[in-house]
């Protein structure tokens, strides 16, 4: 729901009542995955997406009735529904959508919920989508901010948000269940017998960090903010370390890539990318990069910059295990030559190492097209 932010803040703000169309459920080749939001404004404006296009349409009729009802509604859409022709998914799955109404007074939370996804704050929302007490399908508990949390038994919600929240999974909760589907379906005795809740985790944007500042690494940076990821830039050259040559950055640092580094703690979702072409600024990065937990640590130069970068790394005392963590020459064998394409091969191989992709040609390959998380 970032990238919708701006719009919903202002239609929030000028008391507008607008309708929110959550993925909370998939089965087989579903395009979005559980999570993925369409909002629809009471002037008749659509921003986001369920589907990608194959059910767009009904899911915007039934937000209309959702606005004007001020019901919450659940609907299905795939290739079993009597309708399938009409607004089934012809990559044949199914999804289940929730849409929800949204105004001041039935989400009075929802400016500190934005303003903690605006922050980076983790935070998760449970939502009641299915209940035996029709009253109860709507009730909400936000975990993660300070303040009220609204509906009644909210304290079994709020826990169930944060259990989610703490593996960082969206999906739903059913009392006494189990499954491994594409959503996260976690089991919560304690909750009211038959009522079920969907997570949806806000957890912050992963971290790209990028070393060295050459037209290369302007590229990757480029790349990895459209990719969705927080990227830094750190290089020890403030003449080259500018906001003109980095635009749209989350952060710029001029600092020694080492000594800047030795203050991170790295999590299996950043990825590390040494650009500097320079063994002095590469090899002390690259020692403390292989001793952490970074999801993925690669390095530019050539097959013979990269022989030297070895033995410069064994004699500082990595072992053959963390050399092996080593993506080097960065990124995937695509021909790429121009730091553009360069940046695509870099942001693919980091991709494949994070969501655990072949890197094969989908054409040659079987199964579901989107991987499973």
């Amino acid at each position: 729901m970032r990238h919708l932010l701006d719009d919903l803040e202002k239609w929030y703000a000028e008391g507008r009542a607008f309708a929110l169309a959550t993925v909370v459920s998939t089965l087989r080749s579903a395009p979005r995955d559980a999570g993925a939001v369409m909002a629809v404004g009471s002037g008749g404006e659509v921003l986001g997406s369920v589907s990608g296009g194959c059910v767009e349409g009904a899911v915007y009729e039934l937000a209309c009735e959702v606005i004007a009802s001020g019901r919450p509604e659940s609907a299905a859409y795939g290739v079993s529904d009597d309708d399938a022709l009409m607004s089934g998914l012809t990559c044949g799955g199914t999804l289940e959508v929730f849409v929800e109404p949204v105004d001041r007074v039935r989400w009075p939370d929802f400016p500190a919920l934005a303003a903690a996804l605006r922050a980076g704050t983790p935070v998760a929302v449970a939502t009641v989508v299915a209940a035996p007490d029709a009253e109860r399908v709507g009730a909400r508990a936000v975990a993660g901010l300070a303040g009220a949390v609204e509906g009644a038994e909210v304290g079994l919600l709020a826990d169930a948000a944060r259990e989610m929240l703490g593996r960082g999974e969206t999906g739903l909760i059913v009392p006494g269940a189990c499954g491994d589907g594409p959503s996260a379906v976690a089991a919560v005795g304690s909750a009211p017998p038959g009522e079920v809740a969907f997570v949806r985790s806000y957890v912050p944007r992963p971290a790209l960090l990028v070393f060295g500042c050459n037209d290369y690494a302007a590229a990757v940076a480029q790349a990895g903010a459209f990719a969705g990821y927080r990227v830094t830039v750190c290089d020890a050259r403030p003449v080259f370390t500018t906001h003109a040559r980095f635009p749209g950055v989350d952060e710029l640092v001029v600092d020694w890539p080492d000594r800047y580094f030795a203050a991170l703690t790295p999590d299996a979702r950043t990825a590390v990318c040494v650009l500097t072409h320079d063994p002095k600024f590469d090899v002390p990065l690259l020692v403390r990069a292989l001793r952490t937990q970074a999801g993925y640590v690669g390095a530019m130069g050539s097959r013979r910059a990269h022989e030297d970068r070895l033995a410069r790394l064994r004699e500082a005392g990595l072992t053959e295990a963390e050399l092996a963590r080593l993506h080097s020459p960065i990124g995937l064998d695509l021909g790429a030559r121009t730091p553009q394409e360069t940046a695509i091969a870099v942001l693919a191989e980091i991709v494949k190492r994070r969501r655990g992709g072949s890197g094969e040609h989908l054409s040659r390959t079987g199964g579901r097209v989107h991987a499973v998380r």
